[in-house]
C-alpha cells in the first residue's frame, strides 16, 4: 500500500516550537489512529520511521510528536523540567487530531516505547475513557537497577536539582550498547545527530526516576486494553514490572508477551527478522481492536475488573483469564469498548 508522509510544527503553551509528523495510507482513509510516544533521547521521524511506515502500510493513520528538547523540536536538548509538560503537549496534539471531522469515528490507540510507555499510561490516567487501547514496547515503568544511579547519589543530586537543573552530571552506564543488539543498527544510531547521546541532565534524570516510581505504584489504575511487549534480557527497563502491569491492572483486555533473546530496542535495534516478528504481533493486536465508531458510542463508563484464574497452557505458559471467559472465545466487534472484552492473554515466544 502506498503511503503519504507529512511534517509540520506546532507551539506548546510555553511557546516552544514542536515537530510533528504523520504517515497515512495514500489511497484510502485510515482504519484507525495510532499515536507515537517515543523514548528518552529519541525522535519520531527517524527513530520510529519503520514503525510509522509499517503501520501506515497496514492501513493506519500514524501520528508522532518530538517532545520539547528532543529530535527536531526546539528547547534545551533532552531537558525535562516537568514530565507533566510532555504529557500535556502530547495530549493537546493527539486530541487535536482525534477531533478532526474525518477522524472522530476512528479507533484511537496510544503507542509508547521505553520512556513513552509511562507517558502513555499517564495520558490514560488523565482521561481514562478517551483511548481505545495502548501498545507498550519495553515501557519504562521501572528503570533497571543495572543503569539506575546508586540511592546515595540520587539523594545528593536531589539536594542540588534546583541549583543546577541542566547540568549533565548524572552518572549512568552506556545505554546504546545495551539497547541495540544489531551492530550495524547500533552504529547507525551513534551517527544519528537527532539522538541524544550525552549524560542525562540532572533535572531530567530525577524526573524520570519520579515518573517511573509513580507509574509503578499505580499500575492497578490502568483500565484500558493494552498489549505490553518486553525482552526477557532487557537491562535498561525492568521486564518484571511489565509483568506486574499485566497482573495488577484493572483492564479486562490485556496481553503480555516476553521475547527471549532480544534486547531493549525491540523495534529498532534487533535484526530485521526479529523486528518483523515484533511489528507483526503489534499489527495483529491492533487489527483485532480497530473499528468504526458511532459518535454516541464514545460516551461510556469503563467496566469493573473481572476476577481472574490461572490457566496453564500445553506449552507451560501461564495466562490470567477472567472467570467469565472460561469456555468462551474472545469476542471482537464494535459493541462496548469496540468489543474489547476478550480474555487477557499472556504469551511467551520462542526464537
Amino acid at each position: 500500500m502506498d503511503i503519504e508522509y507529512h511534517e509540520e510544527h506546532v507551539r506548546n503553551p510555553r511557546g516552544v516550537q514542536l515537530f510533528t509528523c504523520r504517515w497515512l495510507p495514500a489511497s484510502s482513509p485510515p482504519k484507525a489512529l495510532v499515536f507515537l510516544c517515543h523514548g528518552y533521547g529519541a525522535d519520531c521521524s527517524e527513530f520510529m520511521r519503520e514503525c510509522g511506515i509499517k503501520m501506515a502500510a497496514a492501513g493506519y493513520g500514524v501520528f508522532g510528536i518530538d517532545y520539547e528538547g528532543h529530535g527536531k523540536s526546539m528547547g534545551t536538548r533532552c531537558y525535562i523540567q516537568k514530565f507533566d509538560n510532555l504529557v500535556a503537549d502530547c495530549e493537546q496534539f493527539f486530541k487535536s487530531i482525534c477531533n478532526m471531522e474525518d477522524y472522530r469515528n476512528k479507533s484511537r490507540f496510544l503507542y509508547g516505547e521505553s520512556m513513552g510507555g509511562p507517558l502513555t499510561l499517564l495520558l490514560h490516567r488523565k482521561d481514562p475513557a478517551f483511548w481505545d487501547g495502548a501498545v507498550l514496547v519495553a515501557p519504562m515503568c521501572k528503570i533497571s537497577e543495572k543503569v539506575k544511579p546508586h540511592p546515595v547519589v540520587v539523594t545528593l543530586l536531589t539536594k542540588v536539582e534546583d541549583i543546577i537543573p541542566k547540568w549533565k552530571i548524572v552518572p549512568t552506564k552506556e545505554i546504546i550498547d545495551s539497547t541495540f543488539k544489531d551492530p550495524v543498527k547500533r552504529e547507525k544510531i551513534r551517527k544519528n545527530k537527532l539522538i541524544y547521546q550525552d549524560k542525562p541532565r540532572l533535572k531530567t534524570a530525577l524526573e524520570l526516576l519520579r515518573t517511573s516510581k509513580d507509574v509503578e505504584g499505580n499500575l492497578s489504575e490502568v483500565r484500558m486494553p493494552f498489549f505490553v511487549l518486553h525482552s526477557k534480557a532487557d537491562t535498561v527497563t525492568d521486564p518484571e514490572v511489565s509483568r506486574a502491569l499485566y497482573e495488577r491492572s484493572a483492564s479486562t483486555d490485556k496481553t503480555f508477551k516476553l521475547y527471549p533473546g532480544m534486547w531493549h530496542g525491540l523495534t529498532a535495534g534487533e535484526p530485521d527478522e526479529n523486528v518483523e516478528l515484533v511489528l507483526s504481533d503489534i499489527l495483529a493486536w491492533l487489527d483485532q481492536r480497530s473499528c468504526h465508531w458511532e459518535l454516541e458510542e464514545r460516551i461510556r463508563t469503563p467496566p469493573e475488573p473481572e476476577k481472574s484464574a490461572h490457566v496453564t497452557n500445553s506449552n507451560g505458559a501461564e495466562s490470567l483469564v477472567p472467570d467469565s471467559a472460561h469456555g468462551h472465545p474472545p469476542q471482537h466487534g464494535c459493541s462496548f469498548l469496540c468489543g474489547l472484552g476478550g480474555q487477557p492473554n499472556q504469551q511467551h515466544c520462542k526464537m
